[in-house]
Parts: C-alpha cells; structure tokens; sequence
C-alpha cells in the first residue's frame, strides 16, 4: 500500500506497535467498534532500533532538491510521450508491483546474495518453474529491478538488494504485504470507498480491519513484518532532521516495542522516557530499550491514549498515529495529551503531511489507504493546524526529514 502499508495502524511500527513480537493484536476497543490505540504486534526478527536508526541521513533540502528534479523529468517524460502511451504504463504499474512480489515471497534476492545465477539454479532453491523465473526476472529487469548478463544469469541490483531479508532498509516484508492477495481484494473495493467515503471492511470481511488480522495470523505476520521495517526506515530520518538534545521527559504516546523513544533518548542523553501503548502492545518495549542499553532511562506504561496519557512530560510524540483515526478521534487524542503536558512543553508529530500542488507525494497513495481500510485520513499542514488550534495548541512549525514524513512541533496554548 503506497509506501506506508495499511499506513501503520496505531503508531509507526516497531515502535509504534499493538503487541509483542508473539503476534499479539489488539485486547480492547472503543465502544464505536474501533480498536483502541492500534493495530496488530509486529514480530520483528531483531530488535528494533537498532542500525537504521543511526544511518546517515542526507539533509532533508537537499532531498527535496532532488525530489523535484526527478519530478520535473518525469513531467518531460510524459510531454514527450503520447498520452495514451504514459497511460498504459500508469495502467500496467500495479504488474510491476506484483510481480516484485512475487519475487519477494520466493526469497529470490537471498538466493542471489552471493552472485549471480541461472533461472534454473534460482528456481531450483526457491520451488519454481525455471522458465517461470526466466519471465519474472527479465520483466523486472527492464526496471532496474535484478539485471541479467549476456550468458543468462540474473544478478542483485540496488534495487534488488533492499529485498533481501538482511538489508539495511528491508523491503521484502513491505512488498509482500502491500500485494498481498488479500490487500490486493480489498483495493478492488476503492471504487465502494470513494463513492461512500466510508472504509470498506465491513462490507468486504464483515468485521474491522483488526478483527481481520486477528483471524489471519499468516498474514497478519507479514503485516507486522511490514511495519516494523516500515518502521525502522523512518527512524534516522526523524532523529536526523529533530534535535532532541534539549528534551528531559519523552512520552511516546502509542509507542509500542520502544524503537522510536530508544532512538530519541540515544540523541537526548540527558532524557528520561516512557513509552505508552495498550499492554499487549508493549509487551516487548522493555527488551526494546534493555537490548539498546537505555533501561535505566526508559520505562514502559500501559494504557488507552483515547481515555488518558501519562502526565508530566514535556515532550509528547505521536508518531504516525493520527492518520488511523477519523478528526473526532484525533481531537479527543491532542485533548488528552493538551491536559496532560507540562507547560512550556512541545507535542511532535510525525506525520505523511501532503504537500500542495500536485507533485508526487507517497502521503496522497496512503490517504486512499486510510480512507479504504480504517477511515482514518492523512492531512495537510492547514487541517493538521485546525485540529492542534482545537485541542489547545500552536503549531509552531513543519520540520521536513530526508523521508517523505514531517515533524509538526505545536505547543500548548
């Protein structure tokens, strides 16, 4: 699902998670039917926060400078191309995708972690059909996805090499969600979604998105997989573009596993933090912050951020929480938070904040996703504003990050 699969249900991911590493999901829900602070456990296979959050970032003008090169050949390249012509490769683009799926569920980028090799030698490790193999690869190929040499071998591009289960940025388990057979029936349904405006699992499933995974462990696996890598992607880009340096109490507020606050406190030597989430859901944020050498700094609450959040701090973060939840729900959440801080503290969230204009932006493919699955929404800068002007706050301003997410920094009023 456009960059930011199922869009991160109650937090960002691995640390913004709705249970352990067992698979945990959501124990409670609001009496409107909705799960309470989140969304289904990630299971990450090491501990988060780790390398990705510590990675190099460019800075995020220079990013942007790029962003809007690459913008503008895309723009030439379709005024020099028949219309019908830039159409079709908008039309076939979903083929692409499930085909790097496809190759993603097989492991294919494992396989060729060492080299080069034929369809038949990669077909014999992964259970295909060589010629199968030969197909797939040759179309990905043509997309800078594998590369094939002149005696028939397909080899690891960049590209290829982020889907390997060992990458620095994995994202193996982002494309086996976001084409998953069950995401790619629910998309099926947009149709429904746009004319009503209402998320369409109840109709499609007959439960929530939640109850959903809880029934589908197989694929809620990937999903948390998905997140949790999601996740991690983000975490240097935020600590990179943010000084955290001054803070001295951090409330991660649907913190899940504790990847985002052990992050920050890494940047923030003198600060304290908790992570706050449903109790299933920070089940293993203790390990989190144990694993990073932080469990003297940090400490892990559990409770429903719809009723109340810890109280006291003077920096509260929201991290890819508020596009899962409808404006009402949203308000309710700032409102708690607005209680609860310490005065001349700051509220951060992290956010797909779209931008104007209509430049290619991955928070405009996520809002659809929002809108489809859980009828939350992603939002603008002035309807972000709106809603911190409501519940008590000054949006201070935008901070940008070398990631497509932005860091709004309001403070109480």
């Amino acid at each position: 699902m456009s960059g930011n699969p199922l869009g991160n249900q109650s937090g960002s991911a691995s640390e913004n998670t709705q249970g352990s590493t067992s698979g945990n999901l959501p124990e409670s829900r609001p009496e409107n039917g909705q799960a309470a602070n989140a969304r289904p456990a990630q299971g990450r296979r090491t501990a988060p926060g780790n390398r990705s959050a510590h990675q190099k970032m460019p800075p995020a003008r220079l990013v942007r400078i790029v962003e809007r090169l690459r913008e503008s050949v895309f723009r030439l390249h379709q005024k020099m191309m028949p219309p019908p012509v830039t159409m079709l490769e908008l039309i076939t683009a979903g083929m692409v995708s499930q085909a790097i799926q496809v190759t993603a569920t097989l492991g294919i980028a494992d396989v060729l972690a060492d080299g080069p090799r034929t369809p038949e030698e990669i077909a014999e490790r992964v259970g295909a059909h060589p010629d199968g193999v030969n197909r797939l690869l040759r179309a990905l190929a043509s997309h800078g996805v594998f590369r094939a040499d002149r005696s028939g071998r397909f080899a690891l591009t960049p590209l290829a090499s982020t889907l390997r289960s060992d990458a620095e940025t994995p994202m193996r388990s982002i494309a086996m969600f976001t084409n998953a057979p069950e995401q790619r029936e629910h998309w099926s349904y947009l149709l429904d979604a746009v004319r009503t405006g209402e998320p369409v699992m109840e109709k499609v499933r007959g439960v929530d998105v939640w109850t959903f995974f809880e029934k589908n462990e197989e694929l809620a696996g990937v999903f948390n997989n998905a997140m949790t890598d999601f996740s991690n992607f983000t975490l240097a880009p935020v600590t990179a573009a943010y000084d955290f340096s001054p803070v001295t109490s951090v409330v991660d507020v649907g913190g899940g596993q504790g990847a985002m606050l052990a992050a920050i406190l890494a940047r923030a030597p003198r600060a304290k933090g908790v992570v706050f989430d449903l109790s299933s859901a920070v089940a293993g944020a203790e390990d989190t912050l144990r694993a990073a050498g932080l469990a003297d700094r940090g400490s892990v609450e559990a409770g429903s951020f719809l009723e109340q959040v810890p109280e006291g701090g003077d920096c509260y973060l929201l991290k890819n929480v508020i596009h899962n939840w409808p404006d009402r729900e949203v308000a309710l959440i700032l409102r708690n938070i607005r209680r609860a801080i310490a005065p001349g503290g700051r509220l951060l969230i992290v956010e797909l904040v779209i931008p104007e204009g209509n430049g290619p932006h991955p928070g405009k493919l996520s809002d659809l996703d929002m809108l489809l699955l859980v009828g939350g929404r992603e939002r603008t800068e002035a309807e972000c504003r709106t809603l911190l002007t409501q519940a008590g706050f000054h949006l201070d301003r935008v901070v940008p990050t070398a990631s497509p997410l932005s860091v709004l920094e309001a403070s109480p009023v």
